[in-house]
C-alpha cells in the first residue's frame, strides 16, 4: 500500500526527475520560433507542487494529492502545465478519503485525471500527452485487474506511457516529419519514472539544477516593467479623448489623424458610426484636445502624466523586482475591469492606458502561471473582470482562474494575440452590460490579422521550409510565411502581403531589439508600399522576441 509520505516523495522525485532533463523536453518543441518550452512550463508547474510538499507531514494520501494537485493548478503554465494540473486534479479526486491507497485504487485515480484533461480541452488532439496518460492508465488498470501491488500498477504505468510515446509520431504526421516524439507526453514519461522510483525502492531521485539557464525563482521571471528602467518620456501626457462625430463638423478623422501624428507618439485613432477615439503620448495635451474638437464636441477626456505615474511606481515597487506578491486583493466596487498579458513596457503601458488595471508580466517563452492571473484579477476592483490572455498558450491557464474566484465574475476573452487585445480593448464601451461588450470586444479581436516578425531558435525544417538558427522569419496569423535575414526587410514584405482592398488600418508595433532607426525605415517604406488610404501607425512596444508586430484591420 501507498502512504501519504510516499506518495510525496514519489511526486517530489517525478518533479526532481523532470528538472534534471527538461532541456531536453524542450528540445522536442518542433515549431522553429522561440516559444514556452515544454519542458520548463511544465517543470515550474511541479516545482509548484515540490514547495508546498517539502513542508506536508500528512500521512494520508488523500492529503497530499490535494494539497499538491492545488498547488500545480495555480502554479500551471502554458498548455502543458495545466493539462498536468488537471491530471493531478482528477488524480486527487480519485484518492479521495484514502490514506492508503493499493495499485487498483491508483489506477481508479490515474483514470479520473485522464477524463479530466481530456474534458478540459475544447478539441483534444491524440499523439499527445493526453494519449500518453490514457494509455499509461489503460495499462494499469489491465494489470490491476490481476494484481494490486502499487508497485506492479505503476510499472505499469510507465510501460504504458513509453509505449504510446513512441507511438505519437505515427498520430502526429508533424512529429513524424521532424523526427521527434510528443514534448508534453516525453515529460509526463519523466514524472511517472521518477515516482517509480520511490514506489519501487524509496529513492528520491536528487535535483540537478537545469542546464538550459531557465530562471528557478517567479521573482527573477517575472518582472513589474513600470519600476525596472528609469526612462526619459519624451512625450510624458497619456492623453485619451471620445469625440461625438459631427456631420456639421470642421475636419473628420482623416484629418485628426495625420494632425495628431506630429503632436507625438503611440498614437491610436479609431472610430464606429458615431464616435472617434483617441488615444496618444503628447507633451502638450490641450493641442490634442484643440485637434479633436474639429471633429465634433467631446465626450470624455483623460491625461495622465506618465513621468509622475512611473516615478510612483518604481517609489512603491521593490528595486529590483516585483510580482503578485505585492497584488492585494480589492472589494469588488466597479462595474467592469480588465486584465490582460503582455511583455514590453511599451504595450504595458498601452493596455494600462486603454483601461486595465493590472497587466501581467508574460507573452511568448514566458507563460504566467494561474497563480499570477489569480492574484491580478483579485486585485482588480470590478464585480465583473474580463481577463485578456493575447496569447495562444495562455489561454487554458487563464480558463483555471474562472472557479478559483467567488467574490466576482471572471470573463476569459481568448484574445491569442497582443494586437487581438489591444483592438479588443479599443472597442470597449463603458455604457454597454458586460455580455454586450464581450461579445463586440471579441468581434473586434477576430477581425484582426496578426503578423508577427521573429527569428528561428534552433535549425528546422518547418511546413516544407528549412530554416537555420538566427534566420529571420515572418508569420501570419501563426502561419508561417517567410524566411529572411533582415528584420526591417521582413516586415515590409509581411505588411504588404496581409493587406488587401479592405484593409483600413495597419498597426506596426516594434519590439526591443530594434532602434528607433530601424522602426521609421519600416514604417516609412510600409506606408510607401500600401498608399494613402490605409492609415499606419508606428507604437514603440517594447516587447521581446518579436522585432516587430504587425496589426492590419
Amino acid at each position: 500500500m501507498i502512504n501519504g509520505t510516499v506518495l510525496r516523495d514519489a511526486l517530489i522525485s517525478g518533479s526532481h526527475n523532470l528538472s534534471r532533463h527538461q532541456q531536453i523536453v524542450n528540445d522536442l518543441n518542433i515549431f522553429p520560433v522561440p516559444d514556452g518550452d515544454t519542458g520548463t512550463n511544465m517543470s515550474m508547474t511541479m516545482n509548484a507542487a515540490c514547495r508546498q510538499l517539502v513542508t506536508e507531514a500528512s500521512d494520508a494520501v488523500h492529503e497530499v494529492a490535494a494539497h499538491a494537485a492545488s498547488a500545480m493548478l495555480r502554479g500551471a503554465r502554458g498548455n502543458s502545465g495545466v493539462i498536468l494540473s488537471l491530471l493531478f486534479q482528477g488524480f486527487a479526486k480519485g484518492l479521495e478519503g484514502l490514506t492508503e491507497a493499493d495499485g487498483s485504487q491508483l489506477a481508479h485515480a490515474l483514470g479520473l485525471g485522464v477524463e479530466a484533461a481530456y474534458q478540459a480541452v475544447m478539441k483534444p488532439t491524440e499523439g499527445t500527452i493526453l494519449t500518453v496518460a490514457r494509455m499509461a492508465c489503460e495499462s494499469a488498470k489491465t494489470v490491476a485487474a490481476m494484481n494490486t501491488d502499487p508497485v506492479s500498477v505503476w510499472d505499469a504505468v510507465c510501460d504504458g506511457a513509453d509505449d504510446a510515446l513512441e507511438t505519437t509520431p505515427d498520430l502526429l504526421p508533424v512529429l513524424k516529419r521532424a523526427g521527434v516524439v510528443d514534448a508534453g507526453g516525453k515529460g509526463l514519461c519523466l514524472i511517472l519514472e521518477g515516482m517509480l522510483s520511490v514506489f519501487e525502492s524509496g529513492t528520491i531521485i536528487p535535483c540537478e539544477e537545469p542546464t538550459d539557464g531557465q530562471p528557478d525563482t517567479e521573482h527573477d521571471f517575472f518582472r513589474m516593467a513600470a519600476a525596472e528602467f528609469d526612462h526619459d518620456f519624451t512625450f510624458p501626457y497619456c492623453t485619451e479623448c471620445i469625440v461625438q462625430k459631427d456631420a456639421q463638423a470642421a475636419h473628420g478623422v482623416e484629418y485628426l489623424r495625420e494632425a495628431l501624428e506630429k503632436l507625438g507618439d503611440c498614437m491610436v485613432v479609431v472610430e464606429d458610426a458615431d464616435i472617434i477615439k483617441v488615444h496618444i503620448h503628447t507633451e502638450n495635451p490641450g493641442l490634442v484636445l484643440q485637434e479633436a474638437l474639429t471633429c465634433g464636441a467631446l465626450l470624455t477626456v483623460k491625461v495622465e502624466n506618465m513621468v509622475e505615474q512611473h516615478r510612483q511606481a518604481g517609489a512603491n515597487a521593490d528595486p529590483a523586482t516585483a510580482s503578485r506578491d505585492s497584488l492585494e486583493p480589492v472589494e469588488p466596487t466597479e462595474e467592469i475591469g480588465f486584465v490582460a498579458v503582455c511583455a514590453g513596457e511599451g504595450l504595458q503601458t498601452l493596455f494600462m492606458d486603454l483601461g486595465c488595471s493590472h497587466v501581467v508580466s508574460g507573452g511568448q517563452t514566458m507563460n504566467p502561471s494561474t497563480e499570477d492571473l489569480l492574484a491580478a484579477v483579485r486585485a482588480t476592483p470590478a464585480k465583473t473582470v474580463m481577463l485578456l490572455p493575447n496569447n495562444k498558450n495562455i489561454i487554458l491557464a487563464a480558463e483555471q482562474v474562472v472557479p478559483l474566484v467567488e467574490d466576482r465574475t471572471v470573463v476569459i476573452l481568448p484574445t491569442r494575440t497582443v494586437p487581438q487585445g489591444i483592438s479588443a480593448m479599443l472597442a470597449y464601451d463603458p455604457s454597454a452590460s458586460a455580455h454586450a461588450n464581450e461579445t463586440h470586444m471579441m468581434t473586434a479581436a477576430s477581425s484582426v490579422a496578426t503578423g508577427l516578425v521573429t527569428f528561428a531558435a534552433r535549425d528546422s525544417e518547418f511546413g516544407g521550409h528549412k530554416m537555420k538558427e538566427g534566420d529571420i522569419l515572418g508569420l501570419e496569423n501563426g502561419k508561417l510565411e517567410l524566411i529572411e535575414k533582415d528584420p526591417v526587410h521582413t516586415a515590409v514584405k509581411l505588411a504588404r502581403s496581409m493587406v488587401h482592398r479592405n484593409t483600413s488600418f495597419l498597426t506596426l508595433i516594434y519590439g526591443d531589439a530594434v532602434t528607433e532607426a530601424q522602426a521609421t525605415e519600416a514604417y516609412n517604406r510600409i506606408r510607401s508600399k500600401v498608399g494613402n488610404e490605409i492609415e499606419v501607425t508606428l507604437v514603440n512596444g517594447g516587447q521581446p522576441i518579436y522585432y516587430f508586430m504587425i496589426a492590419v484591420e
